[in-house]
């Protein structure tokens, strides 16, 4: 036979496309559209269903950046259409881009009853199957004109139009057809099997009967089909077909469990407020879909989403708790929103869980066993140990896929953390979280999928997202034709926890994955939005201070516990965390909105703070020393209070040999060159030097940062191949007991104070930067005098090691990576580190020397300058603390990080001291939350972790409850039935951990 295959192929895309795609809706007629437009904030459903509006035509411009406009359509369905199904097609100027990321618009009845969401893939209303002709149809439209921010198809293009502010008035959206229409099912359950057959067609083998089997059924339906009559003989070409859609999968084929899904991004290229209303068109749209299809399921994460839902639109949340009560509509990942899960600290990942799980099981009375993160950026070693403490025991991401380097070599397996837990975990080798059930795509899945001769099922989370939409009947339509067919993966829709059951009954023991899930892509995100990213550290840090003091008092005291102000402030700063909002990879608006609400809420845990010390100080005049680090300090106790001893005086700067200056406390002797470098720092107890031969630490370099895209997001490896060390200096003083030091750059500037504390071995680095570069990437060096192979860096409940060496590409694509408070370098017997209190992303490096020796390099990520999604990022003013600790072991580097992030305060009052609520006595156990328990039953929980990466044994006592009652807990508060109790003596509490072992403790009042 003559190989005709490419004719046929070109065939059917030129009919579906100019024929039978036009054909599903073969009579329409023009709907009556008048509008009312708002340039403010959206105004509530009520005032804009009886808003004054003026008539609109097709072809008419409309919609100011970020506005709102509210259309009214109204019509009559023609009476000779009766019997027929009929629907709206209700265009409101859409673009052939994706949905989410161009104009959207919810559908109201006049009363105000939301119906379904709008959106380029899916924009009817139905109105009747059948009407009975002379129907008038009534809707409201509320239409948001966001931009398009690449409506030119340009990516990553500078633009103005990511905030309000820069967006100007010019309208963004040409209105088009608005119409009723006769809708032909059986044309378009023609266009369905069209498509599935000629997606799965074009994967299957050229050299395989399957794929020519489909071809000669393909160019039968195309003979049957009249193109001047395609309605009459739909139904002949749909029989063509009907052998070859009722062929059996093989016994063999892949499994797909479809999961209807929507990810819609908390926030990114666009704000908080218009994520509220994105997420109240989609929710409209699948309890509308699942309406109509019996089989379909649809999930939903974010606990976030679901408030605002619950808040903004009670009526849509109300059709979705009566979907999630029929078990359709599924709560699942048990998260406050899909955080990022590198720079989040300890307790703030372990609230995403508290909050999102407590979230869940109050408003609908379910507990997700999953952590839902497709799209996270990379995934912290300690949260394995996060979910299973929150009650959970899997994780879903997709997102490990976009490494550029290195392909993963599972799809499903066991992920281990950093203390020994481990979690099931699936990768979906569908490779997107927006799957849209093309053949093309299930196809993928089934070749992708690692464990293939092992396991046989994967997971397609299926769905319009990042902007939102959801599922539509034509991915519904293309799983039922895939359900079991030849050829074909297998779908079935189902929900996540029947995918996992499944999963795990077939491979119940998968290989392991060990450490960090590293994603080699995005790493700039750990850099990007200084501002952004200080206001989290800070709030993290402020909301554990609030809680200690505010306990104390409320034990000591009778001092009022503000539940309620907690709560919500640690939801806002949990929200913030959102994996384009923390990253920095969200436009303009997002991030100028999220500095202001950082410093609302530190006004508000500043006035906490305050509060709850001056009850626990008392009246009086003498000044107290209030530590809320989990280690002593200068003789003040870890949590407590005791009088000022002057503890803050720094070791008198003075002149240098050959310029500069020289900073000396007896246990450290710093050097700091005419450049303003630290060219020495020498450790007087070790009698070891920390800085390598011939170099300089505190050193500032500058590097070109244009990557090749997703400004924001990504800082390619070439950026290192050039770049300028800042050695020229504008200033060289003394400033307060420290060295000041000035430097100029392009048209930036930076301020530096330098100084050492009188009785710590630390060198302490105030940086001032006024930053007023483009695509430029600032870095702070320290080249040590170490030979280390690893280094630690901290992560939630401990530290992660990373290698410094490059012997496989893994380890070279890790070129930048994320740190909490520290970073540790050592060699047996010496070591150092280099602590911050706002910054994450960093990179160590080793060099081996022309005189033997090693220098490890410790550079920390300052500021970069991005011009997309926002291009005016991180311009103005920062302020960044760093410390050097040279002799430094793990628990100095511990210490000293709390140090840096928890500052200590002085407060005036009559009490001679404060004594510490809650005391442990090994530094290897660390404190990371004194509260009062959740459920306000007066009830004292704290949490702690081994910090050091080795086994400690501690007591912990706690003043005022009972430890002979004491239980062990999960995050939620919950008695941990399956521990075991601690054990008591001496009237505390024995803890024996393992290296990094979280637990949490609740204990009754005495």
């Amino acid at each position: 036979m003559h190989d005709d295959r490419k004719l046929v192929e070109a065939r059917l895309e030129r009919v579906l496309r100019e024929r039978v795609r036009p054909a599903v809706h073969p009579a329409t007629t023009p709907l009556s559209v008048e509008i009312w437009s708002t340039d403010g904030e959206p105004v509530p459903v009520a005032e804009g269903l009886v808003a004054p509006t003026r008539p609109i035509a097709p072809g008419t411009p409309w919609g100011t950046p970020w506005g709102t406009s509210w259309f009214k359509v109204t019509g009559t369905v023609p009476a000779e259409w009766a019997g027929r199904t009929v629907e709206a097609v209700l265009d409101l100027g859409f673009t052939p881009r994706t949905p989410g990321f161009q104009c959207e618009g919810l559908v109201h009845l006049p009363d105000g009853t939301p119906v379904k969401g709008l959106h380029p893939r899916n924009a009817y209303v139905r109105v009747g199957a059948p009407v009975a002709g002379g129907e008038r149809v009534h809707w409201r439209i509320e239409a948001a004109s966001n931009p398009d921010l690449e409506a030119d198809g340009v990516p990553f293009r500078p633009t103005p139009m990511g905030d309000r502010a820069t967006a100007g008035d010019a309208p963004q959206y040409v209105l088009g057809e608005m119409r009723l229409a006769v809708f032909d099912e059986t044309v378009w359950n023609l266009v369905m099997d069209l498509e599935v057959l000629g997606e799965l067609m074009a994967e299957l083998p050229v050299d395989g009967a399957r794929r020519w089997e489909i071809l000669r059924a393909v160019g039968r339906a195309l003979d049957a089909i009249d193109l001047q009559d395609v309605n009459g003989t739909a139904r002949a070409a749909r029989g063509e077909l009907a052998g070859v859609l009722a062929t059996p999968a093989a016994a063999t084929a892949h499994r797909v469990s479809a999961v209807g899904h929507a990810h819609i991004d908390s926030a990114w290229l666009w704000p908080l407020r218009e994520t509220v209303r994105k997420v109240a068109r989609t929710a409209s749209n699948m309890t509308a879909l699942l309406d109509e299809e019996p089989d379909f399921v649809f999930a939903m994460s974010q606990a976030q989403q679901y408030a605002w839902l619950k808040e903004h639109r009670p009526e849509v949340y109300a059709r979705v708790k009566k979907a999630v009560a029929d078990g359709r509509f599924v709560p699942a990942g048990g998260m406050w929103v899909e955080s990022d899960t590198n720079m989040p600290g300890s307790e703030a990942m372990a609230r995403q869980f508290v909050h999102g799980k407590r979230f869940f099981l109050e408003e609908f009375g379910v507990e997700s066993d999953e952590a839902w993160l497709p799209d996270t950026f990379g995934f912290a070693a300690g949260l394995p140990q996060i979910i299973k403490a929150a009650g959970s025991r899997r994780l879903l991401t997709q997102k490990i896929s976009w490494s550029r380097t290195n392909d993963f070599p599972h799809h499903t397996f066991s992920w281990e953390g950093i203390d020994g837990t481990r979690v099931f975990t699936h990768f979906p080798p569908v490779d997107s979280y927006n799957c849209e059930m093309t053949g093309r795509q299930i196809a993928h899945a089934a070749r992708n999928f690692k464990e293939k001769g092992v396991a046989t099922r994967s997971l397609a989370p299926t769905g319009y997202g990042d902007g939102g939409g959801g599922t539509t009947r034509e991915m519904v339509a293309k799983a039922a034709r895939m359900r079991d067919l030849e050829g074909a993966a297998t779908v079935e829709w189902e929900t996540p926890a029947d995918f996992f059951a499944k999963a795990e009954a077939e491979y119940p023991d998968p290989p392991v994955w060990v450490g960090e899930l590293y994603l080699e892509l995005h790493r700039a995100t750990l850099t990007s939005q200084a501002r952004t990213k200080r206001g989290n550290r800070r709030g993290e840090s402020l909301l554990t201070e609030a809680e200690l003091w505010a306990a104390t008092a409320a034990a000591r005291t009778g001092f009022r516990y503000p539940y309620e102000e907690l709560d919500r402030i640690w939801k806002t700063v949990l929200l913030h965390q959102f994996h384009d909002i923390l990253p920095g990879s969200s436009i303009a608006w997002v991030h100028r909105e999220a500095r202001a609400t950082y410093a609302r809420l530190a006004e508000e845990l500043e006035a906490i703070i305050t509060g709850a010390q001056r009850a626990l100080a008392g009246e009086g005049t003498r000044e107290l020393v209030f530590n809320p680090a989990p280690h002593a300090r200068g003789g003040v106790p870890a949590g407590g209070a005791a009088p000022f001893d002057g503890q803050g005086d720094k070791a008198v700067p003075t002149p240098r040999d050959g310029g500069g200056y020289v900073l000396d406390n007896g246990l450290l002797r710093i050097e700091i060159d005419g450049r303003g470098l630290v060219v020495s720092a020498y450790d007087r107890i070790a009698g070891r030097e920390a800085i390598a031969p011939g170099q300089a630490a505190n050193l500032l370099q500058l590097h070109p940062d244009f990557p090749n895209q997703w400004d924001a997001w990504d800082v390619d490896a070439f950026y290192r191949n050039a770049g300028r060390d800042l050695t020229d200096v504008a200033g060289l003083s003394v400033a307060g007991g420290a060295v000041r030091v000035e430097r100029a750059f392009g048209a930036s500037r930076v301020v530096q104070l330098l100084s050492v504390p009188i009785s710590a071995k630390r060198l302490d680095i105030d940086t001032e930067v006024d930053w007023h570069e483009t695509e430029k990437f600032l870095k702070l060096a320290f080249p040590l005098d170490v030979k280390a192979d690893r280094y630690a860096s901290e992560t939630q409940f401990g530290h992660v090691y990373r290698p410094t060496h490059q012997n496989t590409s893994w380890e070279w694509a890790k070129f930048e990576a994320c740190n909490h408070r520290f970073v540790h370098v050592d060699e047996p017997g010496w070591g150092a580190a280099v602590v911050n209190d706002a910054t994450y992303g960093h990179d160590v490096t080793r060099t081996v020397r022309g005189d033997g020796g090693t220098t490890t390099t410790v550079r920390a990520s300052l500021l970069r300058a991005p011009r997309y999604p926002d291009p005016e990022t991180d311009q103005g003013t920062h302020r960044f603390r760093h410390a050097l600790v040279p002799g430094a072991t793990v628990g100095d580097a511990v210490r000293e990080g709390h140090r840096a992030n928890l500052p200590e305060r002085r407060v005036t009052g009559g009490a001679a001291e404060v004594a510490p609520l809650v005391t442990v006595d090994n530094d290897a156990v660390v404190v990371s939350a004194v509260k009062l328990a959740d459920d306000r039953g007066g009830d004292l929980v704290v949490r702690v972790y081994e910090a050091h990466g080795g086994r400690a044994r501690a007591t912990l006592r706690a003043d005022g409850f009972d430890t002979a009652r004491a239980v062990l807990t999960d995050l939620l508060e919950r008695p941990d039935t399956g521990a075991e109790p601690p054990a008591r003596a001496d009237g505390g509490l024995v803890l024996a951990l393992r290296p990094f072992q979280m637990v949490t403790l609740r204990l009754p009042r005495v």
